[in-house]
């Protein structure tokens, strides 16, 4: 009665049952959620009528039903797109740009509601972020960002926040050789965040020097995405980067309190070397040579 199979089966039933994923009238505005996610996806952004019908998992016919309904609702627009009239774009209308914003304000009370009758905010929270993580492990995009962004941002204080709970000694990033700024953009380095949907979950920088090679910094994935390889494809993601900026060399620098760092790198062709820089935090030294 209780083997995993039936937990999931009964989690499902009570997520479409709670999220009035099988009403007719989703939030009470008169169309079934199909409607309201596509109306959802254009407000948020997303135009190209491809890219919202991979994001959200539709066939193309249904997909074309949907946007006719909202075409005949005069909630959107649709025409070709200016480069390749191949593709079709959708934009909110005046009018759906007022139903996004009703829907907006219904989903966020539903949200709150549903957070205001459970005492365990934090664990109910944290349990929807490793569920919404591994439904949606496809679809985690690597974006390079400035790493002053809102986003890179929140990663880092989440990253400097774990090192204080990890280490010891606790983790000051005053004491740390914090790169600048400017050293993790192009052309000298860049700054990658993986971003789920609309959330940042994970982030790594490069920092060009003048000393002949580029160093890894910042690696942080969020707990609800570990064990789904975003670390090796964060990590790849910079040694690709670090290709296009003529970069032949990496190095990098851990703490033993971390050993699934350790692990990856060793696991992923880096070779330990002796220490290269006197920051008071790491213990463990790795080199990669990118480029023959």
């Amino acid at each position: 009665m209780l083997d995993p199979v039936s937990r999931v089966r009964r989690f499902n039933r009570a997520v479409t049952s709670a999220v009035g994923a099988l009403d007719t009238s989703f939030l009470g505005r008169g169309r079934p959620l199909g409607a309201a996610r596509v109306l959802n996806a254009i407000g948020h952004g997303r135009s190209d009528v491809g890219e919202i019908r991979d994001y959200l998992g539709l066939d193309s016919g249904l997909m074309s039903r949907l946007l006719r309904g909202l075409e005949d609702e005069g909630l959107i627009e649709t025409h070709a797109h200016e480069d390749d009239a191949r593709r079709r774009v959708a934009r909110l209308t005046r009018a759906g740009k007022r139903e996004f914003a009703a829907y907006e304000t219904l989903s966020n009370t539903q949200a709150e509601g549903f957070l205001a009758r459970n005492s365990q905010r934090e664990a109910l929270l944290a349990a929807m972020d490793l569920i919404a993580s591994a439904l949606t492990r496809d679809r985690i995009a690597l974006t390079e960002m400035d790493p002053r962004s809102e986003e890179a941002r929140y990663c880092l204080a989440e990253y400097y926040a774990e090192l204080g709970r990890r280490f010891k000694q606790g983790f000051d990033v005053s004491l740390s050789r914090d790169p600048d700024a400017k050293d993790m953009r192009r052309p000298r380095g860049s700054f990658i965040v993986a971003m789920s949907d609309t959330l940042p979950i994970g982030c790594v920088g490069l920092k060009g020097t003048d000393q002949g090679y580029a160093e890894i910094k910042r690696l942080w994935v969020a707990p609800s995405t570990r064990g789904l390889g975003l670390g090796k494809r964060l990590m790849d993601a910079t040694e690709d980067a670090a290709r296009t900026l003529g970069i032949d060399i990496l190095r990098l620098d851990t703490n033993s309190a971390l050993p699934e760092a350790g692990q990856l790198y060793r696991t992923t062709g880096w070779r330990e070397i002796p220490r290269f820089n006197d920051d008071p935090y790491p213990d463990l030294f790795f080199e990669k040579q990118i480029r023959a």
